[in-house]
């Protein structure tokens, strides 16, 4: 493989980073629980850059384990592995695109107590958000509570729900090693980062009428574009050579 081709699965794994972050879980609780507590912007967006941390931080380690994985099999079947991998890419979007036609969406996080369902789950439509019921009863919003239990609790609610969409990147770019993992680290990163601090702060200083909730209703079809198409890029340049 060649530096173009990592240029690609380098985009395409930006793509779904920042994507990924764009939907409401990433960034609305940190919004809610910034106006329930009087928070600066500049404080929200600490938050959430540390929570965002987090959650590079544990997809970055799972990613690892992919790689690594990936890197034992490459080097027993160096000639099979970008068609083994292809496949797997087909097979992962395949999964999603059943996801979607299914109604089940990605799975996502909830706040700590957090109980609702999302809206593609309960069966009926709702105007405003579920985290509006669902911030109600958590210990995120209380005053009980001091202002390190909310960051606290936010940094795990997001560190503990990895994007489980950007782990199939990770397998496209073993065969280039370490810089690979590196790279593909490395826009992770950006693009979640990216997407959550923009969201935020787009919706801080009021502007909340993004349909971002269509991203989140349509992500699992989006997964499951983008990890074909990669499956396919891995297959024909395979063929190629």
């Amino acid at each position: 493989m060649n530096s173009a081709v990592l240029n690609t699965i380098a985009a395409t794994g930006f793509t779904v980073a920042f994507f990924h972050a764009a939907i409401p879980t990433h960034w609305l609780p940190f919004v809610l629980v910034s106006r329930a507590r009087g928070w600066s912007r500049g404080k929200t967006l600490a938050v959430s850059a540390l929570a965002g941390l987090g959650h590079v931080a544990l997809t970055s380690l799972l990613g690892l384990v992919i790689a690594w994985f990936g890197f034992q099999l490459d080097q027993h079947a160096e000639d099979l592995f970008p068609k083994i991998a292809g496949g797997i890419l087909l097979l992962i979007g395949a999964f999603y695109f059943w996801r979607q036609w299914s109604g089940r969406g990605v799975m996502h996080h909830h706040p700590p107590g957090g109980q609702h369902q999302a809206s593609e789950q309960c069966g009926h439509a709702h105007e405003r958000s579920h985290w509006d019921d669902e911030l109600k009863e958590s210990a995120l919003v209380s005053k009980k509570a001091g202002d390190w239990a909310a960051i606290s609790g936010l940094f795990m609610m997001l560190t503990l729900s990895p994007c489980e969409g950007f782990l199939p990147v990770y397998l496209s770019g073993v065969q280039f090693g370490w810089r690979g993992f590196v790279v593909l680290s490395l826009i992770l990163a950006l693009g979640t980062l990216a997407g959550m601090l923009v969201f935020t702060w787009l919706t801080l200083v009021g502007l909340e009428r993004f349909q971002v909730q269509k991203f989140e209703h349509y992500e699992a079809a989006m997964l499951g574009t983008i990890f074909s198409v990669l499956g396919i890029l891995m297959l024909v340049f395979e063929h190629g050579h």
